[in-house]
């Protein structure tokens, strides 16, 4: 049986193998993505009703394409494959700076101040510090970062640890991997695939709420200083497609989301106004990690 796609989610593979240029595909759609930074079933679930907002607001049709990886999404942004995006906040910096006129439009109200964790297998022994400190004992212990471009799950605790132990990761641990997504470093470090992990607060803490039983056994060993992280970056071309004014109309409707569902699946209260020089410490930490040029 050919296999049928709904319009609000259409894989990438589709775009990226249709004989049309840009220019001739339905021009009135507005396609956005957003960095696989979980699960895909739970990510579908998610922007396909953001997709049915929108479209909603805005009277235009939307549809969310899914990407592979974090860089697929920065990639598609650039190619204008998307419009719109959904994007931690390394990757928004590097889709900004290879689309002139991009802007960062709106973040969840808990971006202002997101945080990493840092957990450990039961095995270890290892616990949070009462007074909040870098824990002591995780020199040559396995460790998993998320995905390579993932701001919370790579650039951010990479950033600290680098600042603390005065040492590369490589050289600080006994093993180092990318797990690739913050729900499957949660998973390596609770099965003993891995000492420790560093991952996104706000999956750690969903799993708490759902009484996941990954958390029994991967606890929270240490919090990073909060730092500014998830954002919605928009092209700026968008007002010569869908009218002046476009992109504000998008901003304002993302602002103006209630859905108490839709807000729970990020998981966020509310999404609040967001501009580019909110992320400018993200580029500097970039920079020095030769992430970016």
């Amino acid at each position: 049986m050919t296999p049928r796609f709904s319009r609000r989610s259409l894989p990438l593979a589709a775009l990226l193998l249709a004989a049309l240029p840009v220019s001739a595909q339905e021009a009135d759609t507005l396609y956005f993505s957003a960095i696989p930074d979980d699960d895909e079933t739970r990510l579908q679930e998610r922007f396909g009703k953001v997709a049915d907002y929108l479209e909603e607001a805005l009277g235009v049709p939307v549809a969310y394409v899914p990407v592979k990886d974090y860089a697929a999404s920065v990639t598609a942004f650039r190619n204008d494959q998307i419009q719109l995006a959904w994007f931690g906040g390394l990757s928004g910096v590097q889709a900004r700076r290879m689309v002139p006129g991009s802007r960062a439009i709106a973040q969840g109200a808990e971006d202002e101040s997101f945080v990493t964790y840092f957990i450990a297998h039961a095995d270890t022994g290892l616990t949070e510090p009462e007074d909040g400190g870098f824990p002591d004992g995780l020199e040559g212990r396995s460790f998993t970062f998320g995905a390579q471009g993932s701001t919370s799950g790579r650039l951010m605790p990479e950033y600290h640890l680098r600042e603390i132990t005065g040492e590369a990761p490589r050289a600080f641990f006994s093993d180092v991997g990318f797990s690739g997504d913050h729900g499957q470093t949660l998973r390596l470090v609770a099965s003993g695939a891995y000492d420790l992990g560093a991952l996104n607060y706000s999956v750690y803490e969903q799993a708490l709420t759902e009484d996941a039983p990954e958390t029994e056994t991967a606890g929270v060993i240490w919090r990073t200083p909060p730092y500014p992280d998830y954002n919605w970056t928009i092209r700026g071309d968008v007002d010569a497609r869908w009218g002046e004014g476009f992109a504000d109309r998008v901003q304002a409707a993302l602002i103006e989301l209630d859905d108490a569902e839709i807000l729970a699946s990020f998981p966020r209260s509310a999404f609040i106004e967001a501009d580019d020089a909110l992320y400018a410490p993200i580029e500097r930490t970039a920079r020095e990690l030769d992430l970016i040029d």
